[in-house]
């Protein structure tokens, strides 16, 4: 961590099994340089849950050094073809690489990081949050502390802007929402949808009871980018106050891959008012 300021690195959908090897080291590069003190991985690490693709990722994590990693499932980590087991056995391979805690969380001075399993063995494609998952962060939302930053992280998204999405939103967004933003909830991480996007979600719900955002991630490393962005991932650099009376700041940042320099640059940022 520099001296105040803590960096959190979200990738997302890397589909290993087709990921792009150009690619795979320009983020090597980017994470030395920029020495993200925390990883989140937020889901479809893989493209057909086998375990090669999951030796890949688990490589490809160990080489990236980071400190700290929440990595979640998605829903191309479970099996899709191997109906036996998709059926009885839907996180076998992705437990054996990436661990048993399906929805682990990180905590610091400085950060609340909560993962949820949005994925279920008998949707394909479309994610869930149960009452239960929503209250459980719910109560850990409410257990922080002011100078923590308080991150929620899915794989499907929670808001999507464009209605062709609107299929890919995850299901129990609407009761998960004000719940978490009451709770006192930041950000929400995402991915699954390939499209970057930064929301702040009280301009979109105006029944939200605190300023909460919304930050999604494209593609990291595989060659299934959509037209509108490339391979892309984000950067969170949170500063906490440093007194009872200073606000807590943090941005959410938007690096690109461009294929003529062969690197990670960055394309965007976005300053985040947190409400406290």
């Amino acid at each position: 961590m520099r001296w105040g300021v803590t960096l959190i690195l979200q990738i997302s959908d890397t589909h290993f099994g087709t990921e792009v090897p150009a690619v795979v080291e320009a983020l090597f590069a980017l994470t030395r340089a920029l020495s993200p003190d925390l990883l989140v991985y937020s889901g479809d690490i893989t493209q057909r849950a086998r375990p090669r693709e999951f030796a890949a990722a688990r490589a490809f994590v160990e080489r990236l050094a980071v400190p700290q990693v929440v990595a979640l499932p998605g829903n191309h980590d479970i099996p899709l073809f191997n109906l036996g087991l998709r059926v009885f056995a839907p996180y076998a391979n992705y437990r054996r690489r990436f661990g048993h805690d399906l929805e682990p969380s990180f905590e610091s001075d400085e950060l609340l990081v909560l993962g949820v399993n949005t994925t279920r063995r008998w949707l394909h494609i479309d994610g869930r949050v149960s009452g239960e998952q929503i209250e459980r962060v719910a109560g850990r939302l409410r257990g922080a502390r002011r100078e923590q930053l308080r991150v929620v992280v899915t794989h499907q998204p929670i808001v999507v802007s464009r209605p062709q999405d609107r299929k890919d939103i995850l299901r129990g967004h609407a009761q998960a929402l004000p719940a978490w933003s009451a709770a006192g909830a930041d950000v929400v991480l995402g991915g699954h949808i390939h499209l970057p996007q930064v929301h702040c979600l009280r301009e979109l719900r105006a029944d939200l009871p605190r300023a909460m955002w919304c930050v999604q991630a494209g593609t990291a490393t595989s060659s299934r980018v959509r037209w509108e962005a490339p391979n892309s991932v984000n950067l969170l650099r949170y500063t906490k106050p440093g007194d009872a009376h200073a606000s807590p700041r943090c941005t959410a940042e938007r690096w690109d891959y461009h294929a003529s320099e062969s690197r990670f640059e960055r394309v965007q940022s976005v300053e985040m008012v947190l409400d406290r």
